[in-house]
Order: structure tokens, then C-alpha cells, then sequence
């Protein structure tokens, strides 16, 4: 970032990093997975690690790459043993950090084996690598859930020989090389402890490989879900994957991997996100993701968006977040980029793909913009601070969001980056696009895995050779200000503005519905959940002036029991007349009556074309 927010960098960072397949220089351990119990939800590892006679220091992995946030699963750590000629050994946690083992090592010894057991959450529970990532019929397995390694080496200077039992019948998807696959028993060729844990493995009962290129690098969709009808989607969706590759290598002009695949969870029964990996990702949706059109629209955009991570924040990566091992502390500063040009980039490739239709595009942006632009938190808060305290935001409650802010850094760059490629567009009078950005800053030369950290000033300087302006003052702005209102000019310049009238988009009430929430943010200032739990109330607008907040629980709507239609049609009765919405409210066992004077009538958010400017947004969305 800027002076203001460079502080992570030296100029040693500047350097070319190649991620090694093997490990270099420093010890070799042994780690043997058996995840045959993964429906029990519990799995076993066996480790082989060097070491010599005195204490060993071993760490738990803490700082998960993409994750941004100290929340390595060590909670799940269970079993814990360790050996030496047969004999148990003495080890004790250290004091000051709960992922730091301490083992105390015979005279004549010169190897550790550890035993360790990692329990799946028995229950949904969200999170990344920490959440809930098995069923009866399937498993995503991250590999810092099972492994510790010694203290006093890089990640990339460890080597991992490591192999994986996994249940009888299963098929298995990874990007990891294989050296030996005999029945259930999986061996992989042995590589750094940088790629092993960046490289999960899909393993299932009914899982789907299909080839997306004809060409190397090769890019395939594995599919692994709770039932194979949930593996036959139409023809069309796969074409619409194939169409993903193709359009991210026009964008960017080469590939930093060797094969790609994308690990694709479908279970109502794991938490769901995407998690970026170099050579793949692992995301997760509901067992119907890709055979319910619905289900399609709202998931669109995950694919693309990790995807994109292989370019821009796998190749390309923050100096701050380039760290040396998974114990040292990552600094988030520039999420803004690692994360928010993500975002732009896979909203654009999910329309260019058409994995949506540019209506579908913009349906879907009106929403955010409307939800961004009703975020009073921005008036303490400005959107530095959100990218400063990722690792304590992503993991913050929902209630009190507007006011708290959390890691608004995805949906409002994407504005800021639409911005930007607007103002690219208009000062080379179209002959460039931030698609040349990314050709310059992510492109050629491809090849294998390699990291190239960068800093502000990196990224400044890039946009200033595709199009001279005054970046460092624009990106200084857009940070630090403190609104009024969402950064809507991203949209403004493409071409287009927010408006609201009173009928719902199609992504609106489907997003409504599947999310189990009732927003009447633009109305009345609330959001609640289906049964009427206040999840936010905006301060500054009616509900809250009124005295109402998160916590407490909508019963009735002018003396009718609380329904979602029920509210949205008494805010529709009550446009033109003078009549008060009454909300009986329940708060810790005590019941409030609120007459609420709103007569404007139902909100939505839509686009609408603004015909006094060129219509670049279209432009941004036509396939390459």
C-alpha cells in the first residue's frame, strides 16, 4: 500500500520466489494418514520426525495460507503420543502459544513418532479448514490438520513423504503428485511442506472428475457429493467450466500451475466457502449446487473467484502475507487487493464465462451496492481498518454488522476495481482495460508454482504503465475515507446507477430466501431471520431510532404473527396512508409494542442504464 500503509515490506520481498516441489535443505518427515474412519468423523496420523537429543520444538500449523487469521484447528488435536525406541516421551504445550509443542528427546535418539488424532466437528459448524468437512459418504482433508513439523526451517525447506488411507470404494481428486496408488492406499510423491499444505485432498464415494481443457496446463472439475444424482447437471454447466478456464487464460495471459483442479464439495453437511489453493481450491456448496438452476445462480461466482487466486494471491501475494512458515504472524494490509481484485476479477469471468447473463451481473452488484451504501460503520471505521482487522472480523458475529463493518474489502473493491478500469478505459480512451493490468501484473512469464510478493507501491506502479494517473492518491482515498455512502462511482462510471423501485429482482428474493433472512434494510433499516430474530438495525434509520436491535425477536406485525410476507405487506399497505406499523417485540422476556411511521413503500435495488455515459460496463462483461 501507500506510505500510510507500507509498512510490511523491504525490498527484499521484491525477489522472484519459487515454491519448491521438494524441499531444499532441511529434514524430511514421514506422515501417514488413515482416514478410514472419516464418517465416525475422526481421523489418525502417524508422524516420522528427525531430531536430536534435547528439547524439540514442533508446531502445529497456526496461520493458514488464505485463511488470514491465527485459526490453525488446534481445538481438534487430540491423541497426542509421541515415541522414541519404543519408549512414550515427556512434551508439554508451551505457555505462551497453544500451537507450540515442546518434546523432550533422549540422549542416543535422532527420531520422533508421533501419533495424533483429528476430530471432525460431530456438528455444522462454519469456519475454513476448521470447519465441518465430513459425511458419510465423503471428506475434504487439509493437511495442516494433521501434521506438526520442527521448529527452525522454512515451510518450503521441509520435505513431506506423505501417503493417505482412505475408506474402501472411495475415489480421491488432489493436485498432489501420486507416486504409488495401491487400493485405498494413496502415496504421494514427497514435496515441501509449503505444497503438501496447499494442497488438500477430495476423496468420496461418489465423486466426478471432468476435463475442462484439451491442452496443458490441464484444468479438470472434481466433484464429490452425498448422492450421485447430485453429480448430473446438464451438459451446459460443464461447458460453462470449460468456458471459466478459457476466459481467465484470455485475462491473464498464462498459467502458474502445472495441472489445476478444482475440488468441488457438494453436502449439506460441511461448511460452506471457498478456501484458494495454487493448483486447486477447495469449495463447498449444497449437495444440490449444480443441479438446481436456483442454487447455480447463487453459487455462480465461487468457482471464478478462486480460481483467480492462482493469479492473485497464489502467484501474486502481499508481501505481508508471504511469510516464511504457518507460525509467523501474517499482516493483512493489502487484502484490499489480494481479496477485492479477487472479487472484481471472478464476478467479471462469472459473466464472461456465462456462468451468469449480464442481467444476472448486474442483478447481483445492485445488491451489494445497496447493502454497502447502508453501512453507517463506515462513518468510524474506513476500509483499511477492514483489511487491518481481517483476522478478527472474519470470524465476528453477523449481528451488528452495519455497524461493526466486517471484511467489506471483497464487495466494496469490487466497486473500487470497477472504478479503476473505468478510469483505464477513459484515459487511454479504450485501447486498455484493467485486463492489461492483469496481463502485466499477473501474466507471463507462467509456468510452475511461484510466489512474487509485491507492495503498494508495486501495484501503483503497474497501473501507472498501463495508464499514467495519479493511483497512489486514488487508492490513499479510497481507503481512508469515511463515505458518506458506499464508493457507488465504480458504478456511475461504467455507465450505470443504483435506483430502488418496489418489485424485487429475481437474485434479490432468491438470495433472500436461500440465506433464510428477511431484508427490509432500505425500508424500515432491519434485517431478520425467518422467525423474526433481529440480526441488525441500522443505525440512524427507523427501527433503530425506535429502540430496536439485534437480539431481540419480531412476534407479530400489526397483531398478525411475524411472517415474512406479512411484513413486507404491511410496509406495502402502509405507503399513502397514515397508519403506523405496529411490531410487537420479544426482548429477554419482555414484549414492546413499536409503531413505526413508514409510508414510502416497499425497496429494491436494481441497476438502471445512466444513457449520458458510455455503457463500459457491458464492455467489462463481453467474453474475450
Amino acid at each position: 500500500m501507500s506510505s500510510f500503509r507500507g509498512r510490511v515490506v523491504s525490498g527484499l520481498f521484491i525477489i522472484l520466489l519459487a515454491l519448491p516441489v521438494f524441499a531444499s535443505s532441511g529434514p524430511t518427515v514421514s506422515l501417514a494418514v488413515d482416514a478410514t474412519e472419516a464418517p465416525r468423523k475422526i481421523i489418525h496420523a502417524k508422524l516420522r520426525i528427525p531430531a536430536t537429543p534435547g528439547t524439540l520444538t514442533l508446531y502445529y500449523p497456526k496461520w493458514i495460507p488464505g485463511e488470514h487469521a491465527p485459526d490453525g484447528p488446534v481445538v481438534d488435536l487430540t491423541g497426542l503420543k509421541f515415541f522414541a525406541s519404543g519408549k512414550p516421551l515427556k512434551w508439554r504445550r508451551d505457555l505462551l502459544d497453544g500451537w507450540t509443542i515442546n518434546v523432550e528427546i533422549p540422549s542416543g535418539e535422532n527420531e520422533v513418532l508421533a501419533d495424533l488424532d483429528y476430530l471432525e466437528p460431530a456438528m455444522l459448524v462454519g469456519g475454513f479448514s476448521a470447519g465441518s468437512s465430513a459425511t458419510e459418504k465423503l471428506l475434504i482433508l487439509s493437511w495442516n490438520q494433521v501434521l506438526l513439523y520442527p521448529k527452525g526451517w522454512k515451510s518450503d525447506d521441509i520435505t513431506f513423504s506423505a501417503s493417505i488411507r482412505i475408506p474402501e470404494g472411495w475415489k480421491y481428486a488432489t493436485s498432489l503428485p501420486v507416486s504409488n496408488a495401491n487400493g485405498n492406499d494413496l502415496h504421494f510423491t514427497p514435496v515441501s511442506l509449503t505444497m503438501l499444505v496447499d494442497s488438500p485432498v477430495l476423496t468420496g464415494q461418489y465423486l466426478k472428475a471432468v476435463p475442462l481443457t484439451s491442452q496443458e496446463p490441464s484444468a479438470e472439475l472434481d466433484v464429490a457429493a452425498d448422492s450421485a444424482a447430485a453429480l448430473e447437471p446438464p451438459q451446459e454447466v460443464w461447458d460453462r467450466f470449460k468456458n471459466l478456464v478459457a476466459q481467465a487464460s484470455a485475462l491473464f495471459g498464462a498459467q502458474h500451475y502445472r495441472h489445476y483442479h478444482f475440488l468441488y464439495t457438494l453436502s449439506d453437511h460441511v461448511s460452506h466457502f471457498g478456501l484458494e489453493h495454487h493448483e486447486s481450491d477447495d469449495s463447498r456448496v449444497g449437495e444440490r449446487g449444480l443441479i438446481d438452476e436456483t442454487e447455480r445462480k447463487l453459487n455462480a461466482s465461487l468457482l471464478p473467484h478462486e480460481y483467480v487466486h492462482s493469479w492473485n494471491g497464489k502467484y501474486r501475494r502481499p508481501a505481508g502475507l508471504a511469510t516464511p512458515d504457518y507460525q509467523q504472524p501474517m499482516q493483512t494490509d493489502l487484502l484490499w487487493v489480494y481479496e477485492g481484485l479477487t472479487e472484481y476479477l471472478g464476478n467479471v469471468l462469472t459473466a464472461r464465462s456465462g456462468l451468469w447473463s449480464p442481467d444476472q451481473f448486474r442483478e447481483y452488484l445492485a445488491g451489494v451496492a445497496a447493502d454497502l451504501d447502508h453501512v453507517p460503520g463506515r462513518t468510524w471505521r474506513n476500509l483499511q481498518d477492514t483489511a487491518d482487522a481481517a483476522p478478527q472480523l472474519y470470524f465476528a458475529p453477523k449481528t451488528w454488522y452495519s455497524w461493526r463493518r466486517s471484511a467489506d474489502f471483497y464487495d466494496e473493491d469490487t466497486f473500487t476495481w470497477m472504478w479503476a478500469d473505468a478510469i483505464i478505459r477513459q484515459q487511454t480512451k479504450g485501447k486498455k482495460s484493467l485486463d492489461d493490468f492483469c496481463k502485466l501484473f499477473h501474466g507471463a512469464p507462467g509456468g510452475p508454482p511461484t510466489l512474487k510478493p509485491y507492495t503498494f507501491e508495486d501495484v501503483v506502479k503497474a497501473l501507472n504503465q498501463v495508464a499514467p494517473y495519479d493511483w497512489a492518491s486514488f487508492w490513499t482515498e479510497r481507503l481512508t475515507n469515511h463515505g458518506p455512502g458506499a464508493p457507488l462511482a465504480g458504478i456511475e462510471q461504467a455507465g450505470w446507477k443504483l435506483v430502488y423501485d418496489e418489485t424485487p429482482t429475481d437474485y434479490f428474493r432468491t438470495d433472500e430466501h436461500d440465506s433464510g433472512q428477511v431484508a427490509e434494510v432500505y425500508t424500515l433499516g432491519l434485517r431478520l431471520r425467518e422467525d423474526g430474530s433481529v440480526i441488525d438495525a441500522i443505525e440512524g434509520m427507523m427501527a433503530a431510532k425506535a429502540g430496536i436491535g439485534p437480539g431481540m425477536k419480531v412476534l407479530a406485525v400489526n397483531g398478525r404473527r411475524f411472517t415474512a410476507d406479512v411484513l413486507h405487506d404491511a410496509i406495502k399497505a402502509a405507503k399513502g396512508n397514515s397508519d403506523p406499523i405496529e411490531l410487537l417485540v420479544e426482548n429477554t422476556d419482555y414484549y414492546r409494542t413499536f409503531r413505526l411511521n413508514y409510508h414510502e413503500g416497499e425497496k429494491y435495488p436494481r441497476l438502471v442504464r445512466d444513457e449520458s455515459k458510455p455503457d463500459l460496463m457491458s464492455d467489462i462483461l463481453k467474453a474475450k
